[in-house]
């Protein structure tokens, strides 16, 4: 077996569950369930549909670079959104579909690292984190390197911290903008400094954008990681691949659909690796993820929604502590005035409703576990649920 396996940590949930284990909540209060970041919108019926009217491509082998008229969509849509000249984005050798950005972060390290170096590699990771970063980094024989991101860094990685000695070794670092778990976006200054540390020692840039559709001022959207390339006079965008998906966006996380864009020679690489993973997106997906990147307005309703329950949600529970609405992401990463996980753990109990400790999300570095003492709250659930969610950990607060 891969003698790496005997690294990895539990996931998350696996941790929640075992904290849960053998509690028994109130009967009368329906379980609320707060702690997974799947949305629950109605995945829009043209996709529904686009998936029906082609199901007759399932008795057809999809190839693995997909089919041109899906990287069309995605380079217009690319284009639309970043700003970036439609000309700077070759569909042809800039844009890979994937199924889903959680099978393509962790590919990607796969293809990307090269372990057989004099030095340990180094795969540079925020943390608190998605937890596909640190598996894939293990699996493919680095070593993780946690940036500690807290409320004196605005919960954004501080890349002066690094000292020399890892940027060296450094061959891939993770971002993720808008951040998982607490929302917050890496502005063109974090990227322009980003870029020129990756030229300067040689390392691939993987930002993870899944969350980028999902924000709170409708005039002033998230910046990508390609934008910023192209502004600096960077419109190859090397070093640079993007991560994105319909998950989030157009709430389709059944669809396994997104995409991974930019430098052109090392998409070419990795789309060499995919061709033997075997992760070819089937047609009917790719049908439907055409509908999806080319319709703008189902996005713009899905944002109003989030913003509907986090006015109402903050709006209650700032009656009794301090909560911050995030720029972004559908995530409020909440304060404890108690342990994290024994917060999450007597909440469930007394009011039925689960979230996630931030300590499960996060790894102890340089002294400190920056998810300790937080929870993350995803607000997911329909408006009514999210109002009673926030009445419930009032109460509980209030009994504290």
């Amino acid at each position: 077996m891969n003698p790496y396996l005997k690294y990895l940590h539990p996931y998350p949930f696996e941790k929640l569950a075992q904290l849960k284990q053998g509690i028994v909540p109130p009967h009368d209060k329906a379980h609320i369930a707060l702690s997974i970041g799947e949305p629950t919108h109605p995945t829009p019926h043209f996709i529904q549909e686009t998936l029906l009217t082609h199901v007759h491509g399932l008795g057809v082998y999809p190839n693995t670079k997909g089919l041109l008229e899906l990287r069309l969509a995605i380079a217009e849509w690319l284009s639309r959104r970043f700003q970036v000249p439609l000309t700077s984005v070759n569909p042809d050798t800039q844009i890979l579909p994937v199924s889903g950005t959680r099978e393509a972060l962790f590919s990607f390290a796969q293809c990307a690292i090269d372990a057989t170096t004099a030095t340990k590699p180094i795969v540079i990771m925020p943390n608190p984190f998605y937890q596909i970063y640190e598996g894939a980094a293990l699996l493919a024989g680095a070593e993780p390197y946690f940036l500690n991101t807290t409320e004196e860094t605005r919960y954004l990685p501080d890349f002066d911290a690094v000292p020399e000695a890892v940027w060296q070794r450094c061959q891939l670092i993770y971002i993720c903008s808008p951040g998982n778990p607490c929302g917050a976006v890496m502005g063109r200054d974090d990227h322009e400094k980003l870029v020129n540390l990756a030229e300067k020692y040689d390392f691939i840039i993987a930002s993870d954008e899944c969350y980028s559709e999902l924000y709170d001022d409708e005039s002033t959207p998230p910046v990508g990681l390609l934008q910023t390339a192209h502004w600096m006079g960077n419109s190859a965008f090397k070093r640079c691949v993007v991560f994105h998906s319909l998950s989030k966006r157009s709430n389709a996380p059944g669809l396994r659909s997104g995409f991974v864009a930019g430098d052109a020679d090392i998409l070419q690489a990795y789309f060499q690796y995919r061709t033997y993973q075997g992760c070819a997106m089937p047609l009917p997906t790719q049908h439907a993820s055409i509908k999806a990147w080319q319709h703008e307005h189902h996005v713009i309703e899905n944002r109003q929604l989030y913003r509907e329950k986090f006015t109402a949600f903050i709006t209650i529970l700032s009656e009794v502590c301090t909560v911050e609405r995030p720029p972004a992401s559908f995530y409020v990463w909440l304060k404890t005035p108690i342990d994290d996980q024994e917060f999450a753990q007597k909440l469930f109990a007394h009011e039925n409703l689960t979230v996630l400790p931030g300590s499960f999300l996060s790894r102890e570095f340089n002294g400190i576990n920056p998810g300790r003492g937080y929870v993350r709250i995803a607000l997911v659930a329909p408006l009514d649920e999210c109002i009673k969610s926030a009445h419930r950990i009032k109460n509980f607060l209030n009994t504290l």
